[in-house]
């Protein structure tokens, strides 16, 4: 089981200077869990707007009634609406990996294990941790975790996050003055988003039974080897800046053509991975006919999806890889491509069937 710390117990030294180590404390962490000191309580009209946002256009997220009729009390968030609290959790944790700039990392991985709906009005508690830690291929390689309760103490999420990051990151002082003179002022509130009381282990298991799916498609009805129909999502500037508000993704590199050009992105500026991943969801769930019925997705992000002044172009398709009658559950590889590559270098998913 993890160790669960309080932040202040964490030795980060009063001034980080050149004899600062960072790996090693980096190292230190590992396995621990430090719990945030906020809630984010869900909003009915946010629930609306995300969805909008992913293009997730079920009833549940959208009309009570609509999700009544689905066996649930309120508006449903899409699956991967925890993409919303990243913020806040990058600031978090930024407070326990000194010395890296997390703003400069490259995500490679995302795994979202969905325990339980997630409805408007919920309040989300965030417990947050380092996996792992390796140094190869000239970065530090992280897995960050993440375990997501209600306000009954149900886990409904837990989240690995893979990144690259270096512990002493080049400093380009021109794009540095760039993303200055663009970005939104913020507003400082509070000193640490740390809680000093542990509440939660990432190993703790929910506290009540999960809601249940209102299922529509069939175990009867599908087979190893079935493919998905496939479908094309158009994405456009308008998009992705709408993404980056809604989300609260400030990285200029979605949105500004010229932050792009200066970390190497020639042809502009490129989606959000997790509006890609968001957007692999909703071709998931409309295909099930129950958002709620995704339980496991995980996906490689191995491409960038870039958009210019013309709409871009992402076609997904899905194949069965398995089915598992006691369970009811079924294995679905998800592909993504953009002008002909795989955006996606792995993603797959477990689904609930009837």
């Amino acid at each position: 089981m993890a160790q669960v710390s309080q932040v202040g117990t964490v030795d980060r030294g009063t001034d980080v200077d050149a004899g600062f180590d960072a790996v090693a404390h980096a190292r230190s962490i590992v396995g621990e869990t430090y719990r945030l000191a906020d809630y984010y309580e869900v909003g009915r009209e946010k629930v609306r707007e995300y969805a909008a946002a992913v293009r997730a256009t079920h009833p549940i997220h959208w009309d009570e009634a609509g999700a009544l009729r689905h066996g649930y009390p309120a508006l449903v968030c899409p699956p991967t609406f925890s993409s919303l609290i990243a913020a806040v959790v990058q600031r978090a944790l930024t407070e326990l990996l000194v010395s890296y700039n997390l703003g400069a990392c490259v995500q490679t991985e995302q795994v979202l294990d969905l325990r339980r709906p997630v409805l408007a009005g919920d309040r989300l508690y965030s417990s947050i941790g380092l996996l792992s830690f390796r140094q190869a291929f000239g970065g530090d390689l992280l897995v960050l975790a993440n375990t997501i309760t209600n306000q009954r103490d149900e886990v409904v999420l837990i989240s690995e996050t893979s990144l690259i990051a270096r512990s002493q990151p080049t400093i380009d002082t021109e794009l540095n003055a760039l993303i200055g003179n663009v970005l939104r002022t913020e507003c400082a509130v509070g000193e640490s988003a740390i809680l000093p009381d542990p509440v939660l282990s990432r190993a703790s298991e929910p506290a009540g039974e999960p809601l249940a799916a209102a299922l529509v498609r069939s175990c009867a009805d599908v087979a190893a080897g079935d493919e998905l129909p496939s479908r094309t999502i158009t994405l456009t500037l308008g998009d992705l800046v709408n993404y980056a508000g809604v989300a609260g993704d400030a990285n200029p590199i979605h949105w500004h053509s010229g932050a792009a050009g200066m970390v190497g992105l020639e042809r502009g500026v490129v989606a959000h991975g997790m509006l890609t991943m968001a957007l692999g969801a909703g071709y998931l769930t409309d295909w099930l006919g129950d958002p709620a019925a995704l339980r496991v997705y995980s996906v490689r992000f191995t491409s960038p999806v870039y958009v210019t002044d013309t709409p871009s172009e992402i076609v997904f398709s899905g194949r069965i890889k398995s089915v598992d009658p006691e369970t009811r559950t079924a294995v679905v590889a998800l592909t993504a491509t953009h002008d002909g590559r795989k955006i996606f270098g792995r993603a797959v998913a477990t689904v609930l069937l009837l």
